[in-house]
């Protein structure tokens, strides 16, 4: 006989089985029904929430928790509901089956982030199913649109609602807390900071012609050339103070000097595929379109390109880029948000670090700046402050990194028990 579901496994389950596909620039498959999904969930607990749709089909969904102290300022705790495409053809398993087997809970969002919104919903059970209150006010938040920037979700909240989070100065969610193996020794990361994000489409003109033709104007080469020149840039170390404290942890935790910080980030192992991206700008090409027809050279070709600044750098790396395409390729920037750097102390991280410790007494935690981005952003346009603690005890051999937008996303069972009790242990203690 199957055993049943550790709690907070199954509603991750159901939540990774309602398909909120987000494919960019407007275009999702929508997250009501999880939404309300979620709804229900709070509603079972006494809670009352309140349903914002930025468009047809993209909801959010808030809800606010008292606290035991009301003189303190509240906290918004959030997660988001969407997900980016996955190609089942490229899977082991049906992405939005939500399988489960070898230990794990396999599908599109087990990592991003529908882990950590099912660890919202059941540690807030286990707080609330006592008879007992958080340490402060919640604000819990689960947003549409974060794969997109948060176009329709949280910057929509924050500009047409920011009464929803009057009184919040501090906000936790996703991509923080969880453990790396450094050569054999469990620690943690979390999230203090992430960088700048700037979206933008390069576009190349030429003329239109026969695919017969000896052809100079072709848009397609001009772009490809741009884009091969800023797909290989070979952006040189930046340190912040998060990654100059990162690095001397981590050089006294392997026994390897400083003095190099890509040599001492690869030897972090699988860790390495997060905090290597935290030292080096990037500036990666994700979409190319152009054309219609094989024997047509078209007059016009696009390529999106994702970039990563770090906080305060957009300028001065959109000039840069802007040398590398060379004239003649029209820059469009589609998306430009934020970075975000915060201090690895205070009363909220010292919270976070006791209920890690409470857990797993000793493991050293290290502060790191993410290099992709959260809600987060959208929230610190109203002075909040924001963190990323999702705790997740992880197996020394899993490739966590590799999980976010990545085929066969998948997350350990006993991970999200982990993730449910250290969460429920901070928000009773934050």
């Amino acid at each position: 006989m199957t055993e049943p579901l550790e709690e907070t496994a199954a509603v991750a389950r159901d939540l990774i089985r309602f398909d909120t596909v987000n494919f960019g620039e407007g275009r999702s498959n929508g997250e009501t029904e999880a939404a309300e999904y979620v709804g229900a969930k709070l509603e079972a607990l006494g809670l009352t929430p309140q349903y914002f749709d930025a468009a047809p089909g993209r909801t959010s969904v808030v809800a606010r928790v008292p606290g035991r102290d009301p003189e303190r300022p509240a906290m918004v705790l959030h997660g988001h509901l969407d997900v980016v495409p996955a190609d089942p053809a490229n899977w082991s398993v049906d992405p939005f089956e939500g399988v489960v087997k070898d230990g794990m809970l396999w599908g599109r969002g087990a990592v991003d982030m529908k882990d950590m919104d099912a660890m919202i919903l059941t540690a807030l059970g286990d707080i609330l199913g006592a008879g007992e209150l958080p340490a402060r006010e919640l604000v819990v938040t689960f947003f549409a649109d974060e794969e997109n920037g948060g176009v329709y979700g949280s910057h929509h909240l924050v500009d047409e609602h920011a009464e929803l989070f009057a009184g919040a100065t501090e906000a936790v969610s996703e991509v923080g807390g969880y453990s790396i193996d450094l050569n054999g020794r469990r620690a943690y990361l979390l999230q203090t900071g992430e960088k700048a994000l700037v979206w933008i489409k390069l576009i190349a003109r030429g003329g239109a012609a026969h695919g017969s033709r000896v052809f100079r104007d072709n848009a397609v080469t001009k772009l490809a050339e741009a884009v091969a020149r800023l797909g290989r840039e070979e952006w040189p170390v930046h340190l912040t103070a998060t990654t100059r404290e990162q690095l001397a942890a981590l050089a006294g935790i392997l026994g390897i000097p400083a003095d190099d910080p890509d040599e001492l980030i690869a030897a972090a192992g699988t860790a390495a595929g997060f905090l290597q991206a935290g030292i080096h700008v990037t500036t990666n090409p994700t979409v190319l379109q152009a054309g219609y027809k094989h024997n047509v050279i078209p007059d016009r070709a696009e390529a999106l390109i994702d970039i990563r600044p770090f906080p305060g750098q957009e300028d001065e790396v959109l000039a840069r880029v802007r040398e590398l395409i060379g004239p003649e390729i029209e820059i469009e920037v589609l998306h430009h948000d934020v970075g975000l750097e915060e201090s690895f102390s205070g009363d909220l991280v010292n919270a976070m670090l006791a209920s890690l410790h409470r857990f797993d007494p000793g493991a050293p935690v290290l502060p790191y700046l993410m290099s992709g981005g959260t809600d987060n952003k959208a929230l610190s346009k109203l002075g909040i402050t924001g963190y990323g603690f999702a705790p997740l005890q992880l197996t020394p051999d899993l490739d966590f990194p590799a999980m976010f937008h990545g085929v066969d996303e998948r997350v350990p069972l006993s991970a999200l028990r982990f993730g449910r009790d250290v969460l429920g242990d901070f928000l009773r203690n934050c």
